[in-house]
């Protein structure tokens, strides 16, 4: 099926969904999440083929495991489209109103996109939720995933389908590119007449290329050099399990710890029980001279490691000076993306956060310039799930229209009804 037949069967459908009420998305919602876990063994035989080809090719296990889906991971899967259906549809939300002198009512109301593009790697849960934000908004979606998918896609794509069209509604509110050649990726980027919007989603690589080579506008999410700063007043304990739990817990995800910054005043008192507990998990950390003198297992960072995104067993490390040295480093460094403190010092908490802090007479402000800052929490809570969003399309880290976990609402956009009694402009 070529990417125009795809486009035309995409505005049509984008026409049928504007007649859904709430009540009938939700039904299809919940058919299609009871699909994905009656279809999970037909789901996981097409994951299984891909991981195969994967480990094949030389993928890293911390890859492998982004792209791996368990029965766990589809269960996840279907429980992120049912919070969907306890969520407020957005679309037909009247936001403002009011009466102009002359009589006329003017009022602003949400709408759909219309048309949504999405290229992305891996993740093959991306695809049911990418589904689920855009048919609750009741955008169509045009999916392109990556070829290490292209399996598990399909086979997600045609349960959806499948569970769409026994709801009585039209099956290409979702549609697969199957082709995975870059020329046809190209291609969709430059389909103006039918994207109304594209969304990348994956590594540097990936995003870079479609902000380049895209015609359609562009909504960027960004890849993650997220960084934790242990101030000199943190709680060690503490700051060990987030850094654990930020590093570790998924290695290959965007919201994943990359970078470690310690103040010099209690770097000897932290850094040994951080190494204790990364090293215990085979994490490699490359650091600076001062780290590197304290631990003779840290391996010496170079320059190319402080904006690195590893998406693997990999942190780098380095001693600050003090907090305006760590702000500094990370706005130098960082994909704008998520970055934390651990402190237990209110008005350095509230600096980070990027909030006036008054000294007696003086206010500064200094700036984390990031879509998501944390206080003495982990940064892989940076997820549309965890922010109660459902799910998310993607974590945008540009700063027009969308920033952060992009929604339900980050989905729409708004028109304007104006009601007359026979106004004329003099």
């Amino acid at each position: 099926m070529t990417l125009e037949t795809l486009g035309i069967q995409a505005k049509q459908a984008e026409r049928e969904l504007l007649k859904l009420n709430s009540t009938k998305k939700n039904e299809c919602l919940r058919a299609v999440a009871d699909g994905l876990v009656a279809e999970s063994e037909a789901i996981l035989k097409a994951n299984r083929e891909d991981v195969r080809i994967a480990r094949e090719k030389g993928m890293t296990e911390s890859l492998v495991d982004r792209l791996a889906l368990t029965e766990q991971r589809i269960h996840s899967m279907a429980e992120g489209l049912i919070s969907l259906i306890a969520l407020e549809d957005p679309i037909g939300e009247i936001l403002e109103a009011k009466i102009r002198p002359n009589g006329l009512e003017i009022g602003k109301k949400r709408v759909p996109l219309g048309v949504i593009g999405i290229i992305y790697e891996s993740r093959p849960n991306v695809t049911a939720d990418a589904f689920g934000l855009c048919f609750k908004t009741s955008n169509a979606v045009i999916l392109k995933g990556g070829s290490d998918a292209i399996h598990s896609n399909k086979a997600i794509v045609s349960v959806i389908r499948h569970m769409l069209d026994s709801c009585g509604v039209t099956p290409d509110a979702i549609q697969l590119v199957e082709d995975t050649n870059r020329e046809t990726a190209k291609k969709l980027m430059q389909m103006n007449e039918y994207l109304d919007v594209l969304i990348p989603r994956g590594g540097a690589g990936l995003i870079r290329t479609v902000v380049e080579n895209s015609t359609v506008p562009v909504i960027e999410t960004g890849t993650g050099n997220c960084h934790i700063y242990v101030d000199d007043c943190a709680d060690i304990e503490m700051a060990v399990n987030i850094i654990d739990n930020a590093k570790t817990q998924r290695t290959g995800v965007c919201n994943a710890c990359e970078s470690l910054l310690i103040h010099k005043d209690i770097v000897e008192q932290a850094l040994p029980a951080i190494c204790e507990r990364l090293f215990g998990k085979h994490v490699e950390i490359r650091g600076d001279e001062n780290c590197c003198r304290l631990n003779g297992q840290i391996v010496p960072a170079t320059e190319g490691d402080w904006g690195r995104e590893y998406l693997d067993y990999i942190l780098s490390a380095k001693v600050v000076e003090n907090l305006d040295e760590a702000i500094a480093h990370i706005n130098k460094y960082n994909t704008k993306h998520s970055e934390a403190i651990i402190t237990k010092d209110y008005e350095h908490a509230r600096r980070f956060l990027d909030e006036v802090v008054f000294d007696n007479t003086e206010a500064s402000q200094d700036e984390v310039d990031a879509a998501a800052v944390y206080v003495n929490a982990s940064t892989r809570f940076t997820d549309g799930f965890e922010f109660g969003f459902g799910a998310e399309i993607g974590i945008s880290t540009q700063k027009l229209h969308a920033r952060g976990p992009m929604g339900l609402k980050e989905l729409t956009t708004t028109k304007y009804i104006i009601y007359g009694n026979g106004q004329i402009r003099p």
